[in-house]
């Protein structure tokens, strides 16, 4: 910390619900005694920083090769926030939430050690243990910090089936998939970098997001009123056979649904009806 506090003491970071030059935030963060500290998480950081990201031009850090092609960076400069720096002493932490438009994410935890809990997620699963969503999900109730959460429900919720555990240390990256509920919880005093990103393996659950609730999509600039139509159109610009391997498997269940006793592939028939859609289900659709 020594380090950054040299080089950005007086950059001002958003922590939560304010903007702290970095030495008013270390030294609330060395001498806070706050059930729920406040938790250090700037969308900025590269550029208040002027760091280089990539291995190609010998950045500071790179994403992880493991994660393969981020499909979101065909929106270049357009793309939604997508990383940040994330600094808090222990206790701080972040409370159950799914990350943005479907994405999927990794964090890397650069000092410090960080306790995950996790849920996957489908149509007929319910949330974890204490929280609450509305029909559309786009409410999330639960209790008020970490810590009322832990006391209450976390017994319940590492008994409950699906739910996955673990403690992140420095040098380890940890891999969110596309839709999973988690909560994260300081252990010490830490600092990670996270960032989200499109696999092809879940770009189905990202363009229904997109498609389906325009309402709920974050983290867009103001000026870009339709992301759902920019990202199609800039997928079938640049990956246009991914597009169409989706559409056709698409097509060839469409066909299998709507075979007729007879035999007769009554898609044949209504082909001018057809119409082709996202199941946000699908991971299958996209190797």
């Amino acid at each position: 910390m020594e380090t950054l506090l040299k080089a950005y003491s007086d950059v001002k970071f958003r922590a939560e619900a304010v903007d702290w030059p970095l030495k008013t935030y270390v030294d609330y963060m060395n001498n806070c005694s706050d059930e729920s500290p406040l938790y250090l998480f700037d969308r900025a950081f590269v550029e208040k920083m002027q760091i280089q990201v990539g291995k190609e031009s010998c950045g500071q850090y790179w994403v992880p090769q493991c994660f393969g092609e981020d499909y979101f960076d065909v929106l270049s400069d357009q793309r939604p926030d997508h990383r940040w720096l994330i600094v808090g002493p222990e206790r701080s932490g972040s409370t159950f939430h799914k990350d943005p438009n479907a994405t999927s994410a990794w964090n890397a935890v650069l000092r410090g050690s960080k306790y995950w809990i996790m849920f996957p997620t489908s149509s007929s699963s319910p949330p974890p243990p204490g929280v609450f969503i509305s029909k559309d999900e786009s409410e999330v109730t639960s209790p008020l910090s970490i810590a009322e959460w832990l006391m209450g429900f976390h017994a319940e919720a590492r008994s409950t089936l699906g739910c996955m555990e673990g403690i992140c240390h420095a040098g380890e990256v940890l891999h969110v998939p596309s839709g999973w509920w988690h909560l994260v919880i300081n252990l010490s005093f830490s600092i990670a970098i996270t960032q989200n990103f499109v696999p092809r393996a879940h770009l189905t659950e990202v363009v229904n997001f997109l498609k389906n609730k325009p309402e709920q999509v974050s983290g867009f600039k103001k000026e870009i009123e339709d992301p759902y139509e920019l990202f199609m159109g800039r997928m079938g610009k640049h990956h246009p056979e991914v597009l169409m391997k989706v559409a056709s498997r698409k097509k060839r269940k469409w066909d299998e649904l709507t075979k007729g006793e007879s035999g007769e592939d009554e898609s044949k028939r209504k082909s001018n009806r057809f119409s082709f859609a996202f199941e946000a289900s699908d991971d299958e659709d996209v190797p």
